[in-house]
C-alpha cells in the first residue's frame, strides 16, 4: 500500500505535468494534510498570468482522478486543494481537550487549512454576529450544535445564557436540557417572535443599566422557515438585535440555506460580519452566501466542509462533529455540576 508521502509526491508531480503541458513553468511545494483534503502551494514564473493557471482546475482534477479540486490565489501564492479519498472526522471533544483557557465568548468551529483548531470570539470587534449558510447536506445544523456545545463547555450558566430557536424541530433537540437555556428550545413561530421581543427588551434594559453580562447568545436554525411565518416582525427584531446587541453582550447566530435579502432583510444581512459557508449549488449561490466573488464555495464537498469568511478573507475548515450520545453525556455532567453548585 502506498504511503501518504508517496501519494503527496505523485500528486505534486501530476499537477506540475498538467501545467507543463500548457507551457506553464511551476513548482509544487509540499502538502498540508487536513481531515478532508490536501493543500499544495504552487509558485510560477513571474511572467505567468494567474488566471491562466486557475483556468486549469478541471484538467488538474481529471488527471488526479478526483471529482473536483479547488484552486485559488491567496497572499501572493496559488493553492491547490485536492480531496482525500477517505475523509477524517474532526471530533469536538478532542479539539476542546487540546485547548487551554480561552477568552470569554470563544466558539470552537473545527480545524483550519493547517489542521490547527479554529475558533471565533463572539466578543471580538470583528465578530459580534454570525451567518451560517449552505445547502441541504452541507452540515449547517451539525456545526450549530457543535458551536452551541463548545460555548456551554467553556462557560458556566452564570457567564453565558442561550436562546435556541429551531423552527423545524430537528436540530436542537439533543441540546434541550442545557442548563444555559433561558427558556426551552423554541419550535413554534409565535413563541419565537415572543422570545425575540423579550431579547430586545433585555438588550434595551442592559443599555439603560450600562451592563453587558452575562453573554446572551441567540441561535436560530433555518431562518427562512421562521421568516416565512413570522414575516416582518422577525426581520424587525433581528435587525434591532444585530444593530445594537454587541454593546449589550447580545450575540446572534443564524443559519439559512441561501441568505438572499428577501429572506434575511438587508439590514440583518449587513450586520452579520462573519459568515460560515458550506457547500452550495452554484457560483451564483456561492457569491450570495459568502459576499465575495470566486470563493469556491460551490466546490466544497459537504458534510462539514466550510469556509470562514470575514473582512473579505476566506479560510477553509472542517467543522467539528459531536454525536448525540456525546451531547447527552456532556449535558448530564453539566447539570450535575450546576446542581451541586446550587446546593
Amino acid at each position: 500500500m502506498p504511503t501518504l508521502q508517496s501519494i503527496l509526491d505523485q500528486q505534486a508531480d501530476i499537477i506540475e505535468s498538467v501545467l507543463r503541458a500548457h507551457k506553464i513553468t511551476a513548482r509544487v511545494w509540499g502538502g498540508v494534510v487536513t481531515p478532508r483534503f490536501v493543500r499544495y502551494e504552487l509558485t510560477t514564473a513571474a511572467d505567468i498570468r494567474i488566471n491562466k493557471v486557475l483556468a486549469l482546475k478541471d484538467e488538474v482534477a481529471m488527471m488526479l482522478g478526483v471529482s473536483d479540486v479547488r484552486m485559488y490565489r491567496k497572499n501572493g501564492a496559488v493553492y491547490v486543494e485536492a480531496p482525500r479519498s477517505r475523509a477524517g472526522v474532526v471530533k469536538l471533544m478532542a479539539v476542546n481537550r487540546s485547548l487551554k483557557k480561552l477568552p470569554l465568548g470563544s466558539v470552537i468551529l473545527g480545524v483550519d487549512e493547517e489542521g490547527a483548531p479554529l475558533l471565533l470570539r463572539l466578543t471580538g470587534p470583528d465578530v459580534a454576529h454570525i451567518l451560517v449558510a449552505g445547502s441541504t447536506g452541507s452540515g449547517k445544523t451539525v456545526l450549530l450544535r457543535s458551536m452551541v456545545l463548545s460555548l456551554a463547555l467553556r462557560h458556566s450558566p452564570r457567564t453565558l445564557r442561550m436562546l435556541l430557536i429551531d423552527p423545524k424541530s430537528r436540530g436542537f433537540g439533543p441540546l434541550a436540557r442545557l442548563p444555559h437555556l433561558i427558556r426551552p428550545v423554541v419550535t413554534q413561530s409565535e413563541q419565537a417572535i415572543s422570545a425575540l421581543a423579550d431579547a430586545v427588551a433585555e438588550m434595551e434594559k442592559r443599555d439603560r443599566e450600562n451592563r453587558n453580562r452575562p453573554l446572551l447568545t441567540i441561535v436560530i436554525d433555518e431562518l427562512a422557515d421562521l421568516r416565512m411565518v413570522g414575516g416582518k416582525e422577525v426581520e424587525r427584531t433581528l435587525t434591532r438585535l444585530t444593530q445594537r446587541g454587541r454593546e449589550a453582550g447580545v450575540h446572534v447566530i443564524v443559519a439559512t440555506q441561501r441568505p438572499a435579502s428577501t429572506i434575511m432583510g438587508g439590514l440583518v444581512k449587513a450586520n452579520l460580519p462573519v459568515r460560515l459557508v458550506g457547500a452550495v449549488a452554484s457560483p451564483e449561490d456561492a457569491k450570495v452566501a459568502t459576499g465575495v466573488a470566486r470563493s469556491g464555495a460551490e466546490r466544497l464537498r459537504g458534510r462539514g466542509d466550510f469556509l470562514l469568511v470575514t473582512r473579505g478573507e476566506t479560510v477553509r475548515f472542517q467543522a467539528a462533529y459531536v454525536s448525540k450520545a456525546e451531547i447527552h453525556a456532556v449535558i448530564q455532567r453539566m447539570r450535575a455540576r450546576t446542581s451541586a453548585a446550587a446546593g
